[in-house]
């Protein structure tokens, strides 16, 4: 009950993660195109437990709240919404400057995770977590490396 990709990327696990804690970031990481603008009021830094609001659109506009429920400084951060799914960014040094970045879409923690299984959304999560990989390297200044993972 999950999809995930994993990247090499040129920066480190401290400059990715930064990226990833700053929820106005996410419009541009997500390459879903589901993820629209981070909603006002929000925290600047994602923390454990923080709550964040992201518009967003899958056919028809609609807003989310997330919450974080993992969280390892620089390593690792997940957040659910309503319906208790998780996305998840583990981030591991690779030693020569470089870190593997590896993202998640787990619904074994939903609500109803059957529901999701018989939907698209693994298939879309999935092409969309590569486009996403893509889009933090770019972000980070990483030329493009792919370990075939």
């Amino acid at each position: 009950m999950q999809v995930s990709a994993t990247k090499v990327i040129g920066a480190s696990p401290e400059q990715i993660f930064a990226m990833l804690t700053d929820p106005s970031k996410h419009p541009l990481i997500d390459g879903t195109g589901s993820v629209l603008a981070v909603q006002p009021g929000g925290p600047e830094r994602l923390t454990p437990g923080a709550t964040f609001g992201m518009d967003m659109k899958i056919g028809a506009p609609y807003k989310v709240l997330n919450t974080v429920v993992e969280y390892d400084q620089d390593r690792l951060i997940a957040w659910r919404h309503f319906n208790g799914h998780r996305w998840r960014w583990r981030l591991r040094p690779l030693g020569d400057g470089t870190t593997e970045v590896t993202e998640t879409f787990d619904w074994s923690t939903a609500r109803i995770p059957l529901l999701i299984t018989l939907s698209p959304f693994p298939r879309r999560n999935a092409r969309g977590i590569r486009k996403s990989l893509d889009r933090l390297a770019d972000m980070a200044g990483s030329p493009a490396n792919d370990p075939g993972r």
